[in-house]
């Protein structure tokens, strides 16, 4: 793929210091290892030799089968805090009192420990998808159980239907906060009073059918002068936030009070005060209009429908989450296919009494089987366009998880900062980067990751690299219960050092599936061999640094 122009100059900068789809039963002989490792950077945090063996002897059909049965790991030892955050830390309080309870610290850093850790690779990974799509910022809400309580909404439904993850969204009291629907009341003209439009804005536009009309394909639906076709309008947004109003926040736990207003609480979903709700009629998508007169909940589930039932959503969101796992330019084919599994596919099952099972519109166990086992994600349809540029999250849990390494997620969580994507918390409703970020040098071609992560942030990773492969682990922070540290063995790597043709292979075999190019192969080569062999350690130190550097495991094809 031609993201490597732009990776390569900045990698070049920073030295070095010191194809058809997978058949549903067990296949007959194992896959090959480097198809087991290229199916789960996809659909992982990254591959390991355990998990790569599962799928091998499995099949990837079985592996995602058993993943959709696996509990979600969720968040432990993240504190209930008292959601009026001016209380803030007592005096005599530990110095660590506003860090693991008034930051996202903690979810932080449970994120990286589950990512690298726990066996539920996929429902992680979708979640986190998810969360990048419907996107509540950390800027904003900062009480860790308010954010671990929005993420678990991904976690939950990552396997349910997205209607759920619409619904459950719209109701969050963190989503509530970030995009202004809690206490979002009805018209009052006398008081100056008009409901906001910022939710009923951004649903519409990020979260489920984009701004213009779309094909099945995911490409826009022109009009007879060859123009885009908007999805809806102004009148529209004002009709949902219309249906957004009368919703507030729980009350807290021993309130004597529970009215239309109340203050902030994370822990339960809003509700509604149907007082403060507008009972006229409102325009909705596909000029659907409510009657006058629904109540707060009627007229949400009404509208919550009237989206997902959107043609746009299926390639809109299909799109998107092909981006997040696969590639950042699918062909219209690839979005079409996905569509058609979020729209709902019949199956070649049949029920006792011999009707065609449906799987159900919004199904999100379908809609990721029809991502990670499509043709395209099996096998590069188009070698100039397959790929993405994988997101710095993503180029530490792969790395760690390749090499065979370990983390408590403490020191991970910082350096994801330090390479620009803080997790939890992206700049703006936008996420970190737009799924039609232009990849550096070639507008036709979208390259999101390359929204943060740019010539400083390859500067930055060569100082994290260096720190990772230093032969030496990352100690634990002792201020955090529990904390073990990170760190990578390389004493295997040292001792494949010996020979180092054999180090080259053992590095391509791990880190790039078998498929280094023999110009990076003979780059590791010398990389390993400027070093005497009396130092094995600093050749593999070297070899290891230079492959994660290099543009072609950067970029994931």
């Amino acid at each position: 793929m031609r993201l490597t122009r732009f990776i390569l100059l900045a990698a070049a900068a920073a030295s070095f210091v010191g194809a058809a789809r997978a058949a549903d039963e067990r296949p007959a002989t194992p896959m090959s290892e480097a198809d087991a490792r290229r199916f789960l950077g996809q659909a992982s945090f990254g591959p390991t030799d355990a998990s790569v063996a599962t799928v091998r002897a499995s099949g990837r059909a079985a592996w995602l089968a058993s993943q959709f049965t696996r509990a979600d790991s969720d968040f432990s030892g993240v504190a209930w805090v008292d959601p009026d955050s001016s209380k803030g830390c007592p005096a005599g309080a530990p110095a660590t009192c506003k860090r693991d309870n008034y930051s996202l610290f903690p979810v932080q850093v449970q994120f990286f420990a589950n990512a690298v850790n726990q066996p539920d690779q996929l429902r992680q990974r979708a979640a986190l998808a998810l969360s990048e799509i419907l996107v509540v910022s950390g800027n904003v809400i900062k009480l860790p159980n308010a954010m671990a309580q929005y993420q678990r909404i991904f976690l939950r439904n990552a396997f349910g239907n997205f209607r759920d993850v619409l619904r459950e969204v719209t109701l969050s009291p963190a989503m509530g906060r970030f995009l202004n629907m809690a206490n979002n009341d009805k018209p009052n003209p006398a008081k100056g009073i008009e409901p906001n439009e910022n939710y009923a804005r951004e649903v519409l536009q990020l979260f489920s059918i984009g701004l213009w009309e779309l094909n099945p394909d995911g490409s826009q639906k022109l009009d007879a002068k060859g123009q885009p076709i908007p999805s809806y309008d102004q009148e529209t947004v004002e009709g949902f936030a219309h249906v957004f109003t009368g919703w507030t926040y729980a009350p807290r736990p021993g309130a004597t009070r529970n009215r239309f207003g109340n203050p902030s609480y994370y822990d339960q979903p809003m509700i509604a005060f149907d007082d403060h709700h507008d009972k006229g009629s409102k325009r909705l998508l596909n000029g659907v209009v409510l009657p006058a007169g629904g109540t707060a909940q009627a007229d949400l589930e009404a509208a919550i429908d009237n989206i997902f039932n959107h043609p746009n959503v299926g390639p809109f969101i299909g799109r998107q989450l092909i981006q997040q796992l696969v590639t950042a330019n699918p062909s219209p084919a690839y979005v079409q296919r996905v569509a058609q599994a979020f729209n709902g596919t019949t199956t070649a099952s049949f029920s006792p009494t011999g009707t065609v099972q449906r799987k159900p519109r919004g199904d999100m166990k379908a809609v990721l089987s029809a991502i990670l086992l499509d043709p395209e994600a099996l096998t590069a349809q188009d070698a100039n366009r397959f790929g993405k540029l994988r997101e710095p999250i993503l180029q530490l849990t792969h790395l760690l998880r390749a090499l065979g390494g370990t983390s408590d997620g403490v020191w991970l969580r910082s350096q994801s900062a330090a390479l620009g994507q803080t997790v939890y918390s992206p700049a703006s409703v936008f996420n970190f980067f737009p799924p039609d970020y232009d990849l550096p040098g070639d507008a036709t071609l979208d390259g999101p990751a390359f929204g943060v992560f740019n010539a400083s942030a390859a500067f930055k990773l060569s100082g994290v690299l260096q720190t990772l492969l230093s032969g030496k682990p990352v100690a634990p922070d002792t201020t955090v219960p529990g904390a073990t540290g990170t760190g990578i063995d390389l004493s295997r790597w040292q001792a494949l050092a010996a020979t180092p043709a054999t180090l080259v292979a053992e590095i391509n075999r791990v880190m790039f599936a078998g498929r280094a190019s023999a110009a990076l192969q003979s780059a590791l080569l010398k990389a390993a061999q400027i070093a005497p062999d009396t130092k094995p350690l600093d050749r593999a130190k070297a070899a290891l640094f230079l492959a994660a550097m290099s543009p072609e495991y950067l970029v994931e094809n």
